[in-house]
């Protein structure tokens, strides 16, 4: 709908409820400009983007109502960067953990350990292999994110680690190693009676 109305010289905000809040008005006041196929088009366009969003809001109702009534989702969306949809995710998708080891399996098996290249005892490390289940990898690094925007102003163990992280490897490869350590709390946690305990 941007581009469409770009073509013809209308701006609106890039924020989505800025676009919201401007689009009616911007089909009366243009109606010179734009052509009737073209309002039509763009009414019809804007009401699938409500009926979308209706959708997604029914679907967040209902993975909350689910995390209400799973003792297993509660407990691992304890963990910082865990949230509803993550914690629905791991429970639907992993079932019983204690089919992996330990938690160093379970991130091998989301992808979220580094490739080896070793060979004549020399310990070569690259990117992470990327194997298993993508959209929980990519829960886990986005949940990883969203944590680390606010460890700057943070003195806890856990936080200062992650500064020095990050000063050190990057924020992307920080980003990683938070999830990669979630996956192996979110481990322990489903495979045993233990709840978790933030670190002071």
């Amino acid at each position: 709908m941007r581009g469409l109305l770009g073509e013809r010289g209308l701006t609106i905000a890039r924020s989505p409820e800025a676009f919201k809040r401007a689009m009616p008005e911007l089909l009366l006041s243009s109606a010179d400009e734009l052509t009737s196929f073209c309002q039509t088009l763009l009414a019809e366009l804007l009401q699938h983007l409500k009926t979308i969003e209706d959708r997604i809001h029914l679907i967040e109702v209902s993975i909350q109502a689910f995390m209400k009534h799973s003792a297993l989702c509660k407990k691992i969306a304890e963990v910082p960067g865990i949230g509803p949809i993550t914690a629905t995710a791991i429970v639907a998708s992993v079932g019983d953990a204690r089919q992996f080891r330990n938690g160093r399996h379970l991130a091998a098996w989301l992808g979220l350990v580094p490739r080896q290249y070793s060979s004549g005892g020399k310990l070569r490390l690259q990117g992470i292999s990327r194997r298993g289940d993508t959209y929980l990898r990519t829960l886990l690094i986005h949940g990883a994110r969203a944590v680390l925007r606010y460890v700057k102003a943070k003195t806890d163990p856990h936080s200062v680690w992650l500064q020095q992280l990050i000063a050190r490897r990057g924020y992307n490869c920080a980003a990683v190693a938070l999830a990669n350590k979630n996956a192996r709390i979110v481990q322990a946690l489903l495979s045993s009676d233990e709840h978790f305990i933030p670190k002071a």
